[in-house]
Order: structure tokens, then sequence, then C-alpha cells
């Protein structure tokens, strides 16, 4: 049985292999979730989705702009959280908020999040004296934040409102209960774990080892990633339709079931899958009427934060490599053209 085992590794390894099965599973997403986008946005009426823009209450796209603003404030504590778990204390809260939001909101709108944020972050953390490990380290608990505070919220929506998930995974509510409870087992499970010891806590080896966070900081860490999703559920959920009525555990089951498969897709943005799973997971609502509160999200979770950090990474770039050298050089100038006009104006030396 275990040479089978091994055997099977073996051509697993030499014929498919975890990247090529990943790039596989994304194309699968992707080409579903745009098969079926497309199927569903036949014969929208464009005209009633601009009506249903001018709709919508200011106060309700204000509120949903605040809770965008709180979920960014939130996200910001990842990377915070991130580094005192390493012990580096040194870096300022100022510098982990940067890092986090630039490399979140540019690293999911131009895809493969993995990559792109860890250049982002390499790039401020490096400044700070942080190698390419260190910033891997941050890059995995930070996601690991993300993770369980999604498994968290999910498990308990699947419980609670097993029917909101049917739609998108396709399973009867009593298996959809199975998997929630499954989840929150595996939580409780990885706690357990946690609380039994330090030395059981280590992962990887030599310069790749990380110790991570006790039980007790674990709890913490899985509040930052439930509050950072509640304020994005929340801000969804103040955009969609009136009528019909949905509750706010419900919608925010279809939202992170959404959430998940776009970052599964690695699409940019996850631009057709994030909407295509909302559309499906929310059919009870008009197709116009869910389209004007998707574009509505998007400009506020998307769009705009992407724009400030792409201002603030471009601003950041041309002061670092532009015009801090040229003020230096400017102030070696000053300082050799003093030294000079010193040197003239000094009276001779009488012993020469």
């Amino acid at each position: 049985m275990q040479g089978l085992l091994s055997a099977s590794r073996s051509v697993f390894d030499k014929w498919i292999g975890w990247k090529r099965l990943g790039i596989l599973a994304s194309l699968t997403i992707v080409t579903i979730a745009v098969l079926h986008l497309v199927k569903t946005l036949k014969g929208i009426d464009t005209s009633a989705i601009i009506s249903a823009l001018e709709d919508k209450s200011f106060g309700h796209i204000a509120l949903a702009a605040l809770c965008v603003c709180c979920a960014f404030g939130t996200l910001t504590f990842y990377d915070l959280f991130a580094l005192r778990t390493l012990g580096k204390l040194h870096v300022p809260y100022r510098v982990a908020a940067l890092a986090a939001f630039t490399s979140y909101t540019i690293g999911h709108n131009i895809g493969a999040t993995v990559f792109t944020g860890g250049a982002i972050r390499f790039r401020i953390y490096s400044d700070w004296k942080l190698s390419a490990i260190d910033v891997a380290k941050i890059c995995f608990i930070s996601g690991l934040t993300f993770w369980l505070g999604n498994t968290f919220v999910l498990g308990i929506g699947l419980i609670t409102h097993p029917a909101a998930a049917e739609s998108i995974v396709l399973l009867p509510q009593i298996v959809n209960q199975l998997i929630g409870l499954g989840l929150i087992a595996a939580i409780l499970a990885y706690l357990g774990w946690l609380a039994v010891g330090r030395n059981r806590r280590e992962l990887g080896r030599n310069g790749w080892k990380v110790v991570l966070p006790s039980a007790p900081l674990t709890l913490v860490q899985i509040m930052i990633g439930v509050v950072d999703l509640g304020f994005c559920a929340l801000a969804m959920y103040l955009l969609i339709p009136n009528q019909p009525e949905i509750d706010f555990l419900s919608m925010a089951v279809v939202f992170i079931l959404a959430t998940l498969l776009g970052f599964a897709s690695h699409a940019p943005g996850s631009l057709g899958v994030f909407d295509a799973a909302m559309l499906v997971g929310l059919g009870m609502f008009g197709r116009e009427e869910l389209l004007a509160s998707l574009l509505i999200f998007r400009i506020l979770y998307f769009f705009i934060p992407f724009a400030v950090s792409i201002t603030i990474m471009g601003t950041r770039e041309l002061w670092l490599s532009v015009i801090q050298p040229w003020q230096q050089r400017r102030k070696a100038c000053h300082v050799q053209t003093a030294h000079a006009v010193a040197q003239r104006s000094s009276p001779p030396n009488r012993n020469d």
C-alpha cells in the first residue's frame, strides 16, 4: 500500500504537480464564472441599471464608503500583527499600514497577489532592514489572519444559514451545515494545538522558521479578520436593494464565498468571478438593481483604493528616487561651497 502511494505521488509530481493543479483550478473557476456572467448579462437593460444607480440613497452610499474605510483601517493591523509576532518591533505602525494597504489594493487589483503584494511589501520593508524571508513570513501570517477570519464567519454562517450557500455550492443544506461544523471544529482544533506548547507552534526550519502566535493571540488574530470582513460585508449589505428582504448573515455567507472564489481565481480584482458568484447567490434580487449595487461596491472597494495606492506609491518612488537624492546633492554642494568660502576668507597663517 505504501509503495502504491509513493508511486502515485511520484506520478503526480512528475506529470501534474501542485503548481499546474493550482493554475488549472484558477482557469476552471474563471471560465465557469465568465460563462455564467455572459449568460446572466444577456438581455440586461442598460437604462434600468442607470436608473437603479440614480435611485441609490446617497446616505447608504456614504455609509458604505465609511465601512470600506473602516475595513481598510482594520486591514492595516494584518501587517502590524505579523510584525509583532515576528519580533520586528522597530517597524512603526505607519509603515505597516502603508505596506498592508498598498500591497493588498495593488496586488488584488493587478492579480497574482502572492507575488505582486509580496514585491510591494519588500520594497517598503527593505528600507527597515527586513529581508525577503522576513517579508515572506509577514505574507504568511497576514494570509493566515485573512483565512482564519473568513473561515470562522463562514463556518458560523453555514451552520445558522445553510440555505444561503445552496445556490453557489450546489449542496444540500444539511451538507452545508456539516461543512460549517467542520470549519469551526478545525479552528478549535488549531487553537488546541497551539495551546499545547511553544515547540509545536514552530513551522519550517533554519531561517524559514516561523513561531505561530499563541492561542490567546490567535483569538485576536481571528478577531482582526472577522472585523475586516464584517465591515466589507456591511458595505455590500448597505448597497443591495431593499426588496426582497435578506438578513445580514445570509448575505455575508454569499459575500464570503464570492470573495474566496475571487481569491482562488487570481483574476485581477476578482473581476467576473466575484460578480458572477454574487449574482448567483443573490438571485432573488433583480439583475439590474444588483448589478448597480456591485458597480458601486467595485468603485468604493476596488477602484478608489487602487487609485489612492498607485498615487501613494508613485509619490513615494518619486521622492526616494528623484527628489530626496537631488536634495542631498544640493545640500552637499552648499556644504562644499560654504567650506570653500570659509577657506578663502580665513586670514593667512603668519608663520608661512
